[in-house]
């Protein structure tokens, strides 16, 4: 067995990021993103020129975002920054949520991320890898639950190589209780190989995350001081390399409250063109924005100097809507219920809902923070978060057609470019959220829900289209599960 040593220096492959270079540099250029953010000034005209281009639907480029960043909230046109942060959302995927559930699956973890409850050196943590025993009873419990979609999370160690974590899927997709299965599993993992990533391709990886955290360099070294993670051009380049691989649902996502959100943000912007330059036009599926929560026995979260307050935190994601128009957002519970409330009108397309992030606790329904990562601010149930997304209108959808009917990578990005994607999406959104209210709603929430089914039936269009989803839900009515358009 090699040492950890070892196997880190094993895992990054400097042939697998020599490649993405131009000229020996990378992506991200410190200096440029300094500049801007120092040096652009608030200009009205300017801003309402940007806002113009992004309900367009088209994606921002580095001066244009910090144009945007440079609105000073006070100013009325914060305002309308928000307010097209809404319309592009609802252009672009209507007034579908789509919801998952992370499902942690071991919390061993060979780094020292200071901001973390997983990383190495802290005592406090019991660290546990969940048996195949254990897995199928933590996915038996969200699928009685009513889910549909995971995201398997995993700490950087040799116990969670590519081997394990295909294997874990497989057993993730082999899970049915009653009517009900898991049909698209995410995984959020270390950064891997062109050859590992492609071993998942195969097992049937759904969207393959890897966050970068900060992308200000400096930053970076300072809270990650050793382990995997300290290599951050390994990270950095983890979806050009899991694009290579044919994995073309990627999400990428900056950690918020390690350094300036607004640096990150251009860095995410960065991410997005230099992905799009080099795969046709393909960039990140989803990008995701966690802030810094405090976890056990671990102080640096509460002196961090840049802890994002709720006001930035707001305006980061409105300008992120804008900056790419046409890709998924995620919000998670790490946000409580107030944020997200605020946030689904400024573009939010995905939520996890009935979550538990410690190592083996969906079966046992307990929370026990000495497994935790780092504390949860929204721990409703599933049913409860499905009945709030109703009451404001939203439906909930669980549907993966895309995924199966191969409409990924390049065919989805250029159907979400035109605005189109949510014409796709409704019938299965409404398909899947009737099975969700006959198989596992509380009478309150099917109310609601049926109510809003009817509201989003009226709404399908051309009459050929609704009539097809219509004798669907009827068959599902009838018994019948996975129907999609």
């Amino acid at each position: 067995m090699p040492t950890t040593q070892e196997w880190i220096q094993a895992q990054v492959r400097e042939d697998q990021i020599e490649r993405y270079l131009e000229n020996g540099r990378d992506y991200i250029d410190d200096a440029l993103f300094t500049r801007l953010l120092a040096e652009t000034a608030f200009d009205p005209g300017r801003a309402r020129e940007v806002i113009a281009k992004s309900l367009g639907l088209e994606r921002l480029e580095l001066a244009e975002a910090a144009a945007l960043i440079a609105i000073p909230r006070e100013h009325e046109l914060w305002q309308e920054v928000c307010a097209a942060a809404g319309r592009i959302k609802e252009s672009v995927y209507g007034n579908r949520i789509v919801t998952f559930a992370p499902l942690y699956v071991n919390n061993h973890c060979v780094n020292a991320c200071e901001y973390c409850g997983y990383r190495r050196t802290n005592s406090a943590i019991t660290r546990k890898r969940l048996t195949d025993e254990e897995l199928t009873a933590e996915i038996e419990a969200l699928v009685q639950a009513g889910h549909k979609r995971l995201v398997m999370v995993f700490g950087e160690h040799p116990q969670a190589d590519y081997d394990y974590i295909a294997h874990t899927m497989k057993i993730a997709y082999s899970v049915s209780v009653g009517r009900g299965n898991i049909r698209r599993t995410n995984i959020n993992a270390a950064p891997l190989s062109i050859e590992a990533l492609r071993v998942l391709h195969d097992v049937g990886i759904g969207t393959y995350q890897v966050f970068q955290e900060t992308y200000n360099r400096a930053a970076y070294a300072a809270v990650h001081p050793s382990g995997l993670k300290a290599h951050y051009r390994w990270r950095l380049y983890s979806m050009h390399r899991a694009m290579e691989a044919d994995v073309d649902d990627v999400g990428i996502g900056a950690l918020f409250g390690i350094a300036d959100w607004r640096f990150d943000l251009l860095g995410l912007l960065a991410h997005t063109i230099d992905l799009e330059k080099r795969f046709g036009g393909v960039g990140p599926h989803t990008i995701s924005f966690p802030r810094i929560e405090p976890a056990v026995n671990t102080p640096w979260v509460e002196t961090s100097p840049w802890r994002v307050h709720d006001d930035d935190f707001a305006h980061a994601v409105a300008v992120i809507r804008l900056m790419v128009p046409y890709t998924g957002m995620i919000v998670t519970a790490r946000e409580g219920l107030a944020m997200r409330d605020r946030l689904l009108d400024t573009g939010v397309t995905q939520l996890d809902l009935g979550s538990n992030i410690g190592v083996g606790k969906y079966s046992q329904a307990a929370e026990d923070h000495a497994h935790q990562q780092f504390v949860l601010n929204d721990t409703r149930s599933l049913d409860d978060g499905i009945r709030w997304l109703a009451s404001r209108g939203r439906i909930t959808s669980f549907c993966t057609a895309d995924y199966r009917l191969g409409r990924t990578g390049r065919e989805f990005m250029c159907v979400a470019k035109k605005g189109e994607i949510q014409h796709m999406c409704r019938p299965n959104a409404v398909l899947t959220f009737k099975e969700y209210l006959l198989d596992y709603a509380s009478p309150e929430t099917r109310a609601l829900g049926e109510t809003l089914i009817t509201r989003e039936l009226a709404g399908i269009a051309p009459p050929a289209l609704k009539e097809r989803t219509l004798g669907l839900l009827a068959r599902i009515e009838a018994g019948e599960r996975d129907l999609f358009i």
